[in-house]
């Protein structure tokens, strides 16, 4: 479909006629006239024309020809002014969705096998990998990303859409590649500094998963919730492990547990929500929870390719304009 992006400016095809008639005619351009005995026999010279409007020894016909021909270099300069466009097609866009930053807890202490699936034992990190990847697909139109971290906090894949490459990541990942201990900080710190480089601060959630408490790094849960509250950016919790007597014994000989009140402070603090997930169905549960509650928005958008053709008629016009003066010329040669 062609269409013409700014019509307004074919009033200046009247431009000519306006000059012509309501300007006054200009004279003495060229100063006083030789004056010429002979002029009175000038007027008997048979012109022979071979150019191209001087076809005619009516003078007021060549001039039309000369004006219309002129007129038609003019007119497809204004249409070019005028911008005509090729429409294509339209088509939909994705979905904007949401900016969703996974942060992964994967210490030694994610091979625990206190999870069940289907009647098999598995370990933390194996539910862990099944349920965020299943979790990642579903997220059509939202931009993931993910960080893992033990000992340290590694970005192992920025803000994007190819949930593919994220979800080759998770299925990969190997409890203690980023060390044994927890850094729980370190790694919100991390996130938050990611997220400063969306170009969606109102659409920004992050998802963080541990089975531990912050026991390693350089920046303390209070420091990170300090930090987190003043990004504006929404976080999740969610702590995994089975709450079990064996593990309940280890926690109260000092041993490492689920720090869930600086968790649950996190979420609040943050206008996010903290989860407990006891079993690998509790951690399905969890994000389909959080699933429902960042729904992917739904936006009818469509985008049509915009042709501009404008340069058609200005070089039909400038070839035109050439052509008259090859032929003026051709004419004075003679």
């Amino acid at each position: 479909m062609i269409t013409i992006a700014f019509p307004y400016a074919f009033v200046l095809l009247v431009l000519p006629w306006l000059v012509y008639y309501l300007l006054p005619s200009v004279k003495g351009l060229y100063g006083d006239a030789l004056k010429i005995p002979f002029i009175a026999d000038l007027k008997n010279i048979n012109l022979k024309s071979k150019g191209l409007w001087l076809n005619t020894a009516d003078y007021k016909t060549v001039w039309s020809v000369k004006f219309l021909y002129l007129y038609l270099i003019w007119g497809l300069l204004c249409l070019a002014t005028a911008r005509p466009q090729v429409i294509g097609e339209a088509h939909p866009l994705p979905d904007e969705g949401r900016d969703i930053m996974l942060v992964l807890d994967i210490s030694t202490s994610m091979l625990e096998t206190d999870f069940s699936y289907r009647g098999h034992r598995m370990t933390r990190l194996d539910a862990v990998k099944h349920t965020v990847a299943d979790f990642v697909k579903k997220r059509a139109s939202d931009r993931v990303g993910l960080i893992l971290f033990g000992t340290r906090a590694y970005l192992q894949a920025p803000l994007t859409y190819d949930k593919s490459a994220v979800q080759d990541i998770l299925y990969s990942m190997q409890a203690g590649m980023a060390g044994d201990s927890t850094s729980i900080g370190d790694a919100l710190a991390l996130a938050l500094k990611n997220m400063r480089l969306s170009n969606q601060p109102d659409s920004q959630v992050i998802v963080l998963l541990t089975d531990g408490e912050n026991n390693d790094g350089s920046l303390s849960m209070s420091e990170a919730i300090k930090l987190a509250k003043q990004e504006n950016i929404k976080i999740y919790t969610i702590g995994v492990g089975s709450p079990n007597l064996f593990f309940k014994m280890l926690t109260a000989v000092g041993l490492q547990g689920i720090d869930e009140t600086e968790l649950k402070e996190l979420a609040e603090t943050t206008k996010g929500q903290y989860f407990r997930a006891a079993s690998a169905s509790d951690l399905q549960k969890v994000y389909q929870m959080i699933d429902a509650l960042e729904p992917m928005k739904n936006e009818d958008r469509y985008v049509q390719e915009v042709k501009e053709i404008y340069y058609i008629p200005l070089l039909v016009a400038w070839i035109l304009a050439l052509i008259a003066i090859l032929m003026q010329r051709g004419q004075k040669d003679e």
